[in-house]
């Protein structure tokens, strides 16, 4: 059975939301990568070189990532040797099993969250202004305060004007204290009282907010590493969660920006927001590939619960949706 069919049968009828949620969250992406592919594959009648060139121009303009596409055109072309495959419409299932993967190969990671049972979970958000943080925040918020969890925030970017009100009003959305100081204070100090009021108030998570600013990379790494000390003082062992936030929309430029935040903190995972927003959805995979960071959490709208714990197999589904409920149909 290929993998496309496999999908089929595992998502074609399912009436998770989630899934759903992929599916159109991934609408950008799915008509320039998948539609090019099925182009591809009806322009050729054999599986040549010129094939091969082509998929690899349409992989790097989804924003797969150089380093990334040349690992998977070499995979795909052993894989079609071995497999003998002639037919340039069965490599279509060869390359959704490939993106798979390349995502799940990457065991150095887990993909889900390091939640402490029974004790206080401290989660540090890092990312540059604009990318989507506090939004972040607020989303988790509201997903961990749905679970039933006592949840607070820290407002440490005391650097940027408006960023404290900010996150005041997804606070009061979401029905979570947020601990503050005034704009320009010490985020360290902020976190200090943070900690105290979530052991005093017997919290579950401490979501924190940190300054963006990467202008000058010495002070942000500074500023880090002491928030960091703080925390872990107070609470040793945490963060037990360093989640760096990127805007799937700026492609490469977030590579970019997550080497530089690798190098100043230790990121144990990745935030990436709008990526409904995007015709290059691949980043995903570049991101894993390359930085060897597994991505754990995906914004796929603008509602409260389009912040979705990532699922590379919904990820492929997405992207490839329409050809595999055409082929049902074919098949019905």
């Amino acid at each position: 059975m290929s993998f496309l069919k496999k999908l089929k049968e595992k998502f074609t009828q399912s009436t998770d939301s989630v899934t759903d949620k992929f599916k159109s969250g991934l609408t950008k992406t799915r008509t320039n990568f998948a539609n090019k592919v099925n182009d591809l594959v009806a322009r050729y009648r054999k599986i040549d070189e010129d094939f091969f060139e082509e998929l690899e121009e349409i992989l790097i303009q989804a924003d797969v990532g150089f380093q990334t596409v040349m690992e998977l055109i070499d995979e795909l072309k052993m894989e079609v040797k071995r497999r003998n495959i002639q037919d340039p419409a069965e490599v279509q299932s060869v390359i959704s099993e490939k993106l798979v993967e390349i995502y799940s190969s990457k065991d150095d990671a887990p993909n889900t969250l390091n939640i402490q049972e029974g004790a206080l979970t401290v989660i540090l958000f890092v990312g540059v202004n604009g990318v989507g943080k506090t939004t972040t925040i607020g989303k988790l918020a509201h997903k961990f305060n749905s679970e039933g969890k006592k949840v607070i925030m820290a407002a440490g970017d005391t650097f940027r004007a408006g960023a404290i009100e900010q996150l005041e009003v997804w606070g009061e959305r979401v029905g979570v204290e947020v601990i503050k100081q005034g704009e320009g204070s010490d985020p360290a100090a902020v976190m200090f009282d943070a900690i105290q009021a979530a052991k005093a108030r017997k919290a579950d998570i401490l979501l924190c907010d940190t300054a963006g600013r990467l202008q000058n990379k010495v002070n942000l790494m500074k500023e880090l590493e002491k928030v960091k000390r703080v925390i872990e003082r107070e609470i040793p062992g945490a963060p037990h969660e360093v989640l760096l936030v990127l805007d799937a929309t700026t492609g490469q430029n977030a590579m970019i920006q997550a080497k530089t935040f690798q190098e100043a903190t230790n990121v144990s995972g990745i935030v990436l927001t709008k990526l409904d927003g995007t015709a290059k959805g691949g980043i995903v995979l570049a991101i894993r590939n390359e930085l060897h960071i597994p991505v754990k959490f995906v914004g796929l709208g603008e509602q409260m619960d389009d912040l979705q714990p990532f699922d590379a197999e919904k990820y492929v589904y997405g992207l490839f949706s329409e050809l595999i409920e055409k082929s049902d149909e074919e098949e019905s």
